[in-house]
């Protein structure tokens, strides 16, 4: 990419802004321009309770509304890529590209919690029985999601892991796949990526790709961003 382009970076369940911010230096050092996003529900001391899967979609778009901004690249990670399918729809006028990392590519009318029949009830028992309707991620699974990391590493990166909003994994898109908007697409994959709920080549599927692969685990834009960055460059 030669032109100058303002990557929106939207983070995974339990994640907030601060996750892409190595790569979101990188970028700006490249020349371009990048705006990290914290979703509702996910800041520090936000409200849990009440919310809907539609309002990290409005978020995304109404941040992109607001700041006026154009060559949009949209990217996702993890269980972000809902709110960027969504939004994509609704300014796809303002787009350059829609990257998913390590994303989801939903299915039309299939919740998150739906997408792997093992985890399913134990989820759903976990919103079900918090005071908040939130889900959090217990210390015992974090090596999954950075395993690259020494343990005092994931406690800390633990440590910055906010509950999630339960209706963000319960309610589904109703939306058609990206394919249709006619934007340029890619799915960038973790070579040691062991925390998506289906594999994701099977994933990239969905949209008719190959996934072009980097270094890492599921969290590679911590511990690889230098290689995570050519990738979204490329």
């Amino acid at each position: 990419m030669s032109d100058i382009s303002t990557f929106v970076l939207v983070p995974g369940a339990w994640q907030a802004g601060w996750v892409w911010q190595p790569v979101a230096r990188r970028l700006r050092a490249a020349g371009h321009e990048a705006v990290t996003l914290t979703l509702p529900g996910l800041a520090d001391g936000d409200r849990r309770d009440g919310r809907h899967l539609s309002e990290t979609v409005d978020h995304v778009v109404a941040e992109i509304e607001r700041r006026d901004l154009h060559d949009v690249v949209l990217v996702g990670h993890s269980w972000g890529g809902y709110p960027i399918t969504g939004a994509a729809h609704r300014v796809a006028h303002r787009l350059a590209r829609i990257v998913y990392y390590n994303a989801f590519v939903p299915a039309r009318g299939v919740p998150f919690v739906d997408e792997n029949a093992e985890y399913a009830a134990i989820m759903r028992a976990a919103i079900d029985a918090s005071p908040d309707g939130s889900v959090e991620v217990a210390f015992e699974q974090v090596p999954v999601l950075v395993p690259e990391l020494p343990e005092a590493a994931r406690r800390i990166f633990h440590e910055l892991l906010g509950p999630q909003p339960g209706a963000y994994f319960l309610e589904p898109l109703d939306v058609p796949d990206v394919t249709g908007l006619g934007k340029p697409l890619s799915y960038v994959l973790g070579a040691d990526d062991h925390a998506l709920a289906r594999p994701g080549d099977e994933l990239a599927a969905r949209i008719g790709l190959t996934p072009t692969m980097v270094p890492g685990g599921h969290q590679g834009m911590l511990t690889y961003p230098d290689e995570v960055t050519r990738a979204l460059l490329a």
